[in-house]
């Protein structure tokens, strides 16, 4: 059984061929070297951080299958400076148009210094922006986007650290290491 780690950089498509229509993106294909292993979940081209790929069918389920409930722990940049009441919404769960969430952890912290983004998040002089960590244990397309944005707060950078006891520590953007399974 083989488990990957890899640092999915941002504008890198979540399969390992290209798509036939629009226009030319990068693929797993373009960093992940090793046969027959598959992502267990997906990021979308606009988010970056840990992907996790595998090659046994059972591992992936229980990865990416939500009724599985696996922690995934996000960190993101967002637009404005979130007060308590949108942080205790997070946390209680919001309503999207796809129905209520469950409880995520969240709270405020302080710039993570990752690795810079290309391109570059866009910088407003005149808006604040700061960084919270958010642990949801579902898998919605786009969830964790569009519960900051149920609260106030546009995305600007959205970086997955940690899913269930894997994290991103010590891999760069763009590179994968084999990791034990658990």
């Amino acid at each position: 059984m083989t488990l990957l780690l890899f640092n999915k950089p941002h504008g890198v498509l979540c399969q390992f061929s290209a798509e036939r229509t629009g226009p030319p993106r990068p693929t797993l294909a373009a960093f992940v070297d090793r046969p027959g292993v598959y992502p267990a979940g997906r990021l979308d081209l606009d988010s970056e951080g840990l992907l996790l790929l595998t090659d046994d069918g059972r591992l992936q389920a229980r990865i990416a299958d939500p009724r599985f409930k696996m922690p995934k722990t996000y960190l993101v940049q967002v637009e404005g400076e979130p007060d308590a009441a949108a942080m205790d919404a997070l946390r209680r769960g919001v309503t999207l148009k796809d129905g209520p969430t469950l409880p995520a952890q969240a709270e405020r912290i302080d710039d993570p210094a990752l690795w810079p983004r290309d391109p570059p998040v866009r910088y407003r002089k005149s808006v604040p922006d700061c960084w919270i960590r958010l642990t949801i244990r579902e898998g919605r397309n786009r969830q964790v986007r569009r519960m900051t944005a149920a609260v106030g707060h546009s995305t600007l950078r959205l970086v997955r650290w940690r899913i269930g006891d894997w994290t991103l520590d010590g891999i760069a953007p763009g590179t994968w290491r084999e990791a034990p399974v658990r």
